[in-house]
């Protein structure tokens, strides 16, 4: 168990205001007591994901079945890389590895489709 962890296993013993969400999400290898906490995370992070390649693929401008297949697969792996790596908690905590990945994916992608018609439409319309 790594030291950081130990420290806020402690002060959240002795009664220490507990660390926000966000907080937490952009410190490596944090401790999540709320697994609900953990998900909404990853939830909003792919909603951050959505809008950011949303707006470059109508500016760029992406089309296509490409452009889709670009966005899962970054979105996937970028999230994929944050709880694996960055913040190494043990999937099978959460369902495993598919959940975590499927964690509101369906929604940024609607919403990622959204910004990215949005932005192509106003950008290189004639």
């Amino acid at each position: 168990m790594s030291g950081a962890r130990r420290k806020e296993e402690h002060a959240v013993s002795n009664g220490a205001v507990k660390a926000s969400p966000w907080s937490k999400a952009l410190r490596g290898d944090s401790l999540w007591e709320d697994k609900d906490e953990f998900l909404d995370v990853i939830y909003w992070f792919r909603q951050i994901i959505a809008i950011v390649l949303g707006v470059i693929w109508g500016i760029v401008p992406l089309k296509g079945f490409v452009g889709i297949a670009i966005f899962c697969v970054i979105n996937a792996g970028v999230l994929y890389l944050y709880f694996s790596s960055f913040q190494r908690i043990d999937e099978e905590e959460y369902g495993g590895t598919w959940e975590l990945t499927k964690e509101g994916f369906m929604t940024s992608f609607a919403l990622f489709l959204v910004v990215w018609v949005i932005f192509y439409t106003a950008i290189h319309f004639d």
